[in-house]
């Protein structure tokens, strides 16, 4: 009789965990801080901190698969540049210039609604925007004419890429804190001045999701 009870008793509170786990919302629209490590792909360019902000907008297939558009600026910061005689710069190049980063990237996100902790995954594409290498062309080697080697404005745009994961903790029903979220950050930015390889950046950020919608299957 005991065995029986506890059996049906082990049944019932597996039914309700796994009609709980299916249960998710719709969409799901984060805001947050970020911060991103900068690392250009010169040995003349060092690597620089970069703080900002943005958010996340997140369309759920099912309880585990979204589809995921991140959405991330950071605002001006000086980065230095000393590049000393080389074919391309024949007379070198030392100064500094200010400027932002914008990143827009889409890809799958997968998660996992336990309880208590919702750990998530994501790898993401698209682009990438700075005006730094469009300001050092103007302020910095312009004034130097043909001496500086460069007869036009370096490209601000780039291909990103980005794959990491972090963890929302649900405070209730709509609202999640996410305390970190770590990712791996590329871009492409190929020019004389970043360099003509891809850089290895990486980027924290900490919010808020709010979940909307919530249906079950």
């Amino acid at each position: 009789m005991k065995v029986t009870i506890v059996l049906a008793f082990g049944a019932i509170l597996l039914l309700s965990l796994a009609a709980w786990a299916q249960e998710f919302p719709r969409a799901e629209l984060g805001v947050d801080y970020s911060y991103a490590r900068f690392s250009p792909s010169t040995p003349y360019s060092s690597g620089h901190s970069l703080n900002g902000g943005g958010g996340s907008a997140t369309i759920n297939i099912n309880s585990y698969l979204g589809i995921k558009m991140d959405l991330q600026g950071y605002g001006s910061t000086l980065s230095p540049f000393n590049i000393p005689p080389n074919p391309t710069f024949p007379g070198g190049l030392s100064g500094s210039s200010e400027g932002n980063l914008f990143t827009y990237l889409f890809g799958p996100q997968i998660k996992v609604r336990a309880h208590h902790f919702q750990p998530f995954g994501n790898l993401l594409f698209g682009g990438a925007h700075t005006n730094v290498y469009g300001n050092a062309f103007k302020t910095i080697c312009q004034p130097l004419g043909e001496g500086c080697g460069l007869t036009k404005s370096p490209a601000a745009d780039a291909f990103a890429m980005e794959f990491g994961g972090g963890l929302d903790i649900p405070i209730n029903k709509t609202i999640s804190f996410r305390p970190a979220e770590l990712d791996y950050l590329m871009t492409r930015f190929s020019n004389p001045l970043s360099g003509t390889s891809n850089q290895h950046n990486f980027r924290y950020s900490a919010g808020l999701t709010f979940n909307l919608g919530h249906t079950s299957y």
